[in-house]
C-alpha cells in the first residue's frame, strides 16, 4: 500500500482512515457521498481503541455548505473529540484532511470548511502541509468569557498558574507563560481552569516556555481531549501570545510540542499560519454498533 491515499468505497462497512499530525491521532471517515452521523455512544466507541479504531478525535469530511462553496471550499470537516464533542478547530486534524484532499485532487492548494471558518491549506513538502488557521482574537466576547475581563491579564489561575491571556483562534485557549513546563503538573490544574465559570464553553488550557526569541514550547490539555502529545491552535495562540506580550518581536516562530515542532507565522493583522508534518497510519473498515436486544 502506497501513501498516495484515495477514499475508497468498501462494499461493505464503513471505510476510514488513520492518521496523525505529530501523534496526534484521528480517524477520517468521508461523508460526502454517504452521509455519516454516528451518535455520541458510537463516536466514543470508535475512539476509543479498545472498542474501536482508537483516536484523538473522529473526523467526519463532508460536502461544504452554499456559503463555503462560495468561499472556495471544496469539503466541510467535522471535528468530534472523544466525549462526543463537537469542535470548532483543530491544527493538526486540518493538516492531515488537507493532505487527504490534496492527493485526491492532485493539487497543491485547498481550501477547507470549518466551524470556525475557511481554512486555506497548501502543500510545503513530502508529508508537510502548511494551514491558515485564520486571526486570533483577545476580544473577551470572542473568546468568549461570561464577562468583560482583562484578555491579556487574567484573573484565573490556579497554584502555579496565573496571570493567563484568553485567546480565541476559531476555539477558546487560556495560556500560562512559565519559566520551566516540566515543573508544572497540567493534568492536575488544567481540568480546574477549563470549567471556571468565566468559560461558558470551556477552556483549551496552555502552558508555554519561552527558549529564545523565535523558539518556545506548549503543552496544551484540551477540552474533552485531555493533555495532548501536540495542539495546532495552541501552537498558534501561544505564539501570539509571546507578541502580545512583548515576550518575543519575531512573528516567525518554531513551537516545540511533546511530539515534535511546527513553525507558526503571525501576519501584521493578527492571522496565523501553521507549517508541519501529517503522517499516514493504516486503513480499514468499521461497522456500527449493534445493540443488544
Amino acid at each position: 500500500m502506497t501513501d498516495s491515499i484515495a477514499f475508497n468505497k468498501p462494499s461493505t462497512g464503513r471505510f476510514f482512515i488513520k492518521m496523525h499530525g505529530l501523534h496526534n491521532h484521528f480517524v477520517i471517515v468521508d461523508g460526502r457521498d454517504e452521509v455519516f452521523s454516528p451518535d455520541a455512544a458510537e463516536i466514543i466507541r470508535i475512539c476509543d481503541p479498545k472498542s474501536g479504531v482508537g483516536g484523538d478525535q473522529l473526523i467526519i469530511i463532508e460536502e461544504p455548505t452554499v456559503e463555503g462553496r462560495r468561499g472556495g471550499a471544496v469539503a466541510f470537516m467535522r471535528i468530534l473529540n472523544v466525549d462526543a464533542r463537537e469542535v470548532e478547530a483543530c491544527g493538526n486534524a486540518t493538516r492531515c484532511v488537507a493532505w487527504l484532499l490534496l492527493e485526491e485532487a492532485g493539487s497543491d492548494q485547498v481550501t477547507i470548511e470549518t466551524l470556525a471558518g475557511l481554512i486555506h491549506c497548501r502543500r510545503t513538502g513530502d508529508h508537510e502541509v502548511s494551514c491558515e488557521m485564520g486571526r486570533i482574537s483577545m476580544d473577551w466576547r470572542q473568546v468568549p468569557l461570561a464577562e468583560e475581563r482583562d484578555t491579556c491579564h487574567m484573573d484565573v489561575g490556579l497554584g502555579p498558574l496565573s496571570d493567563g491571556m484568553a485567546l480565541n483562534i476559531g476555539n477558546p485557549h487560556i495560556v500560562y507563560f512559565v519559566a520551566d513546563i516540566d515543573a508544572i503538573d497540567i493534568e492536575e490544574l488544567a481540568p480546574v481552569i477549563q470549567k471556571h465559570k468565566l468559560f461558558p464553553n470551556e477552556v483549551n488550557v496552555g502552558i508555554a516556555e519561552v527558549l529564545s526569541a523565535n523558539h518556545i514550547r506548549s503543552v496544551v490539555y484540551e477540552r474533552g481531549a485531555g493533555l495532548t502529545t501536540a495542539c495546532g491552535s495552541g501552537a498558534c495562540v501561544a505564539a501570539y501570545a509571546a507578541l502580545a506580550r512583548g515576550l518575543t518581536k519575531e512573528r516567525k516562530l518554531t513551537v516545540s510540542m511533546p511530539a515534535g515542532d511546527v513553525q507558526i507565522d503571525i501576519d501584521a493583522d493578527g492571522v496565523a499560519t501553521m507549517t508541519g508534518p501529517v503522517s499516514f497510519c493504516f486503513t480499514g473498515n468499521f461497522w456500527p454498533r449493534v445493540e443488544k436486544g
